[in-house]
């Protein structure tokens, strides 16, 4: 047998290859703090990977990161350096050559430097009148005829990067490479843009011309991507000059090449703004530097800052449809380093697992929720911070001393099911085990409980009506109210299954809630406090449990301001119509007539709602709780407990 054969190479960089893999479920407990502060499942994603965890960066960490090297990008230098040099290159050569006349003492001499000190003070202009002047030094024709050799290069460079340092005393037979290098470029473009393009033709092309692509493109795709976003960079410097340094430096480059390379390039500058119109052609970009940049680098700057400004956006994450893929890795790589693309692909990640492990999920349309196992899981962080509450003030016990106190002992036992509350019969649950185990040690197995019969099973049917309305959000309650909802739900269907609870959210109108909606929900952004058509919904689930004890909790922060008219829609006012007032508290008389007592927790004291609820308490015979909303859990998972053993209990 051959043993498979493996090639190690250097680590290069990012988190550790051998560190145990990311928990996700750590990663579903932030995401359920954000969720029971009130916000939306969505929401609480997205601020998970703008914050990141466990030692992840997160996209804000990494958007400061591209924010600095923006900065550093912009202090760079300025956009007018080629004009500077060939300024310079110009007065060099002006020098040069009154030196060389001044010795002269002929006509001609004079007529020279006449002509040299009556040149255009434009500098493109001065460089466009020397064209047929006859230079007495070879030293400043030299330094001349170093500017059109610098102005090739710089254009070439601004469009193929790095040909600035490639055509460094390039021969006749090099530019003629350029241009031959041009006119297949533009052939195979014409080419795409008729649909006849095939990948042997590119790689015709690359096998001919590769030398001037460093990028090494593997598809006409990428090199069009690379010339069009410098082309675009190109375009942006030129937007940026002034007016005056804009119109000299396009003379400059025009006067530099033949008419043949000139087309060649402008033919080019069209086919690649056609090929992705959808580039920011254009546009200004302010250069705070003091060092001037030649056209090539200054071309590299912009196209810098593009890259970034796209990085940028991608990691701000906040546009429709914004998702993590969006995030191009080689820019992150570029801009941020190999261990920046290790925390964005770990976010990534953590995000998949998330769907795939079952945790999130998305509704008929589209919208990310909590699946049922992971509201479970937040219902009982939810409840375990109640307790804690209750715990920490000493009133744990209180609310639940005679839990399980049933009713009268009627002498029989029976068989042990999950969510009896009555208590053990230990000696026939002992008997049982004994019986089936035998002589020796005595062991426990569920089958073995029983519990003491008693005349009656306390069940509860539980109305929990929560207000969604605006103004919930504005004064922040909204998070103390969903916390709440979901840690009573926790708390009936954990430790109470055969009770019966229903969330019914109001605001305009009226909805029973699942406790995905729920987790999943903002609070309304609508006018109307709709109570008369919860307590509609809350009298129908009552009504299909007769034989329980009606539980009815109402936590709101306003008076009701809407009602549902004859017809089905809800008409909202303020201040509240007498006949909302009056509907309202109709519904009330019917909850009261099904035995259920309805207790109000206030979340704001306006003297208008404290006199809606005190009148309410008076016809119902309810009770009225004023709870810091910090404390709103405590109160009300307290008076479920209480309310649930009957009115005999209290």
């Amino acid at each position: 047998m051959s043993l498979p054969a493996y090639r190690y190479g250097r680590w290069s960089g990012g988190r550790d290859p051998l560190e145990p893999p990311y928990d996700v479920a750590a990663a579903l407990d932030e995401i359920g703090e954000q969720v029971l502060g009130g916000a939306s499942p969505r929401q609480a994603l997205r601020e998970l990977m703008r914050r990141g965890a466990d030692g992840l960066r997160g996209l804000d960490d990494l958007r400061r990161q591209v924010s600095k090297r923006q900065r550093e990008a912009r202090q760079r230098g300025r956009l007018d350096g080629t004009l500077d040099e060939v300024r310079e290159l110009l007065d060099e050569a002006l020098d040069l050559e009154k030196t060389a006349l001044f010795p002269d003492p002929s006509d001609a001499a004079r007529m020279a430097e006449l002509e040299l000190d009556t040149l255009p003070t434009d500098t493109a202009r001065a460089v466009q009148a020397l064209k047929p002047y006859n230079w007495r030094s070879p030293e400043a024709k030299a330094a001349y005829d170093q500017i059109d050799e610098l102005l090739r290069r710089e254009v070439l460079d601004s469009q193929f990067k790095g040909m600035k340092d490639a055509l460094e005393n390039a021969t006749p037979e090099d530019m003629q490479a350029v241009k031959d290098m041009l006119a297949d470029l533009n052939a195979m473009l014409e080419s795409d843009a008729r649909g006849e393009h095939t990948q042997q033709q590119f790689d015709d092309f690359m096998s001919k011309h590769g030398q001037f692509f460093p990028s090494n493109p593997q598809t006409l795709e990428e090199l069009v991507d690379d010339l069009a976003r410098r082309a675009a960079a190109a375009q942006k410097l030129m937007d940026s000059l002034t007016p005056q340094q804009r119109q000299e430096l396009g003379e400059l480059m025009q006067g530099a090449m033949d008419m043949d390379m000139a087309a060649q390039m402008a033919q080019l500058g069209d086919a690649l703004r056609n090929a992705r119109p959808d580039l920011p052609w254009g546009g200004r970009e302010r250069m705070r530097g003091e060092q001037g940049l030649g056209l090539g680098d200054a071309t590299s700057a912009l196209e810098e800052l593009a890259d970034l400004d796209d990085l940028e956006t991608s990691l701000a994450q906040d546009y429709p449809g914004a998702s993590l893929d969006d995030i191009d890795e080689d820019a992150v790589q570029r801009a941020l380093g190999r261990g920046a693309v290790d925390d964005v692909a770990a976010l990534r990640r953590i995000e998949r697992e998330l769907h795939e492990q079952g945790y999130l999920t998305r509704d008929s349309h589209g919208r990310l929720e909590l699946s049922p196992r992971a509201v479970r899981r937040l219902g009982a962080t939810a409840l375990r911070k109640v307790f804690s509450d209750l715990e920490s003030r000493g009133r744990g016990g209180h609310d639940m001393k005679d839990a399980g106190a049933a009713g009268d002992i009627t002498g029989a036992s029976r068989a042990w099911e999950f969510g009896d509350e009555q208590p053990l019969d230990v000696v026939r649950t002992v008997r049982n085990a004994v019986l089936r185990g035998g002589p020796g040690p005595v062991h426990l197995t569920v089958e073995d409980f029983e519990v003491v019969e008693t005349e009656r099973r306390t069940t509860a049917a539980v109305a929990l009506l929560v207000d969604l309305s605006f103004s919930m959000e504005l004064r922040g309650t909204w998070g103390a109210a969903k916390q709440t909802a979901l840690a009573l739900h926790s708390l009936v269907t954990t430790k109470y299954p055969q009770d019966a609870i229903e969330i019914i959210g109001f605001s305009d109108y009226a909805q029973v809630l699942r406790p995905e909606q729920l987790a999943g929900l903002d609070a309304q952004r609508v006018q109307g406090t709709n109570l008369q058509h919860a307590l509609v919904l809350a009298g129908r689930h009552l009504g299909k449990h007769p034989d329980a004890e009606p539980v009815v909790l109402v936590v709101t922060d306003g008076e009701p301001t809407a009602h549902l008219t004859r017809d089905g829609y809800a008409e909202f006012c303020w201040p509240p119509l007498p006949e909302t007032l009056a509907l309202t508290m109709a519904e009330v008389e019917r909850v009261t007539r099904r035995g259920a007592t309805i207790n109000v927790f206030m979340l704001d004291d306006e003297p208008r709602l404290v006199d809606f609820v005190e009148h309410l308490a008076a016809r119902n015979g309810g009770r009225v709780f004023s709870p810091d909303p910090s404390r709103l859990g405590e109160y009300v998972v307290s008076d479920y407990l209480r309310a649930r053993r009957g009115r005999r209990a209290h």
